[in-house]
């Protein structure tokens, strides 16, 4: 018989309601806090008939009930954070309340008001009951509607979101983020107020429709941070790069606009080690093919991104480049995480306009090359450096040349050309979504290069 290994992790409760289509509820909350490292616990409020196209019917528990599933968890398991959705009804915001006074456990409070699709979730009747509940938050994390009822205020602008959630505080809260979403702008502002001080959160807007559960796996990964011993500001900003990554990479279902991948991030942190071995055999081919005749003065390098990769953080490649020899080619170091800059910069704003690109090599580009790619017939695209933004000013001299090149090609390029300029090497990146393509195509180039040049 084998001995068992038990560990005891930080447990978060949930208080909400029940989305029977998966994105958002107590199913989303679970989701968040089991990929945030928590053991997730339940009191369910409302059980919901909803899928991606809306809400057709909701039906709150008894409060008994309710009340019933609250002391059987907590009269049994130490709970490290609690996090409240669909509250629904005044009894239930009421009762939350006073277990929230009793309890010694951090709160995180998401005034759910309307679902995603424009349902209310809430009985009008009780919105001022989320006043004493409020005061009894470690944070409260309205959307600018819900702060908008909360604080009797209009909110068009960040500044409003500021004042909004300064105003949630001194009502008694010990802190509000106000997230921005809702707002117009290529910018997304998150405002997060304590009694201390007021912060910002900016990231770039993503043009999807499939943000449904977005809200809940927000607090709840703030829940779980929480529980885990971190400070508030670190929580937040943990759990909105999680939340964004959940909304980049949607999970597509139903007719309507689909769900946030609530999973993105442990996904992405489970794929870096494949692509970690992914480029070492890359490279590995590399050297015992000798492709030395493409590879530029400034060194080769192979980068690999996760499926969902946000960050240079969420890349790998050869530390230090693959460089000529006497008798070939070798990698300085070996491949690691991060290692890359500019073609890794160049990769991740590719998969911008084509998310399935994950590996990329930069090459030397000369005219036996350009014949070369001519030969084969590959779609290539370029950019061109005398129209590139000032580099001081601007520092994304990658990101505009992915972008130059991607919105004048009329197919996803397997080359992009870069002529270079004064001081810059000229340079041709191959990209592929597997290793397989990547490694073909540039054994294909090399091979094609050098019969040029033995003519």
């Amino acid at each position: 018989m084998r001995r068992p290994a038990p560990f005891s992790p930080p447990v978060c409760l949930t208080i909400a309601g029940s989305d029977s289509g998966g994105g958002a509820g107590i199913q989303a909350d679970l989701k968040a806090m089991e990929a945030a490292g928590v053991f997730g616990t339940t009191v369910i409020t409302a059980v919901t008939a909803q899928h991606t196209q809306g809400v057709d019917r909701s039906f709150v528990l008894p409060i008994e009930e309710i009340r019933a599933q609250l002391e059987a968890v907590t009269g049994d398991i130490a709970v490290d954070a609690v996090k409240t959705g669909m509250l629904a009804t005044r009894p239930v915001i009421e009762l939350v309340t006073a277990f929230a006074r009793e309890a010694d456990i951090p709160l995180v409070v998401d005034p759910v008001m309307v679902a995603a699709s424009g349902d209310r979730l809430l009985d009008a009747d009780a919105e001022d009951a989320y006043a004493e509940l409020i005061r009894e938050a470690t944070v409260v994390t309205p959307n600018t509607d819900e702060a908008a009822v909360l604080t009797g205020r209009e909110i068009t602008s960040p500044a409003d979101a500021t004042a909004a959630a300064e105003a949630l505080v001194n009502t008694g809260a010990n802190a509000a983020l106000v997230k921005g979403g809702h707002l117009d702008g290529e910018q997304v502002t998150n405002v997060l107020a304590t009694t201390d001080e007021t912060c910002t959160f900016h990231h770039r807007r993503i043009d999807s429709a499939a943000t449904h559960g977005s809200g809940c796996t927000l607090a709840s990964t703030i829940a779980a941070r929480i529980a885990h011993g971190d400070g508030l500001q670190a929580a937040v900003e943990t759990a909105l790069e999680r939340m964004n990554r959940a909304v980049r990479y949607p999970i597509d279902i139903g007719a309507g606009p689909g769900t946030v991948n609530h999973l993105a991030s442990i996904r992405n942190d489970a794929a870096l080690p494949g692509v970690i071995n992914g480029v070492r055999e890359v490279v590995t081919e590399f050297v015992a093919a000798d492709v030395s005749v493409l590879v530029p003065e400034v060194g080769m390098n192979v980068v690999g991104a996760t499926p969902y990769a946000e960050d240079r953080r969420d890349t790998a490649a050869v530390e230090g480049r693959i460089t000529r020899t006497a008798t070939g080619i070798r990698p300085n170091l070996g491949v690691a995480r991060g290692a890359s800059s500019h073609v890794a910069r160049f990769l991740l704003a590719s998969r911008e306009f084509v998310p399935t690109l994950q590996y990329c090599v930069n090459c030397r580009f000369d005219d036996d090359i350009e014949v070369a790619l001519a030969e084969l017939g590959w779609e290539t695209a370029e950019y061109d450096r005398e129209h590139e933004p000032d580099e001081d000013a601007e520092g994304q001299t990658m990101q505009w040349g992915a972008a130059a090149a991607f919105e004048t090609a009329p197919t996803t390029p397997v080359a992009v050309i870069d002529r270079g300029a004064h001081g810059k090497e000229p340079i041709v990146k191959l990209l592929a979504s597997d290793t397989a393509t990547l490694t073909g195509r540039t054994l294909t180039l090399a091979e094609t290069v050098a019969t040029i040049q033995s003519v």
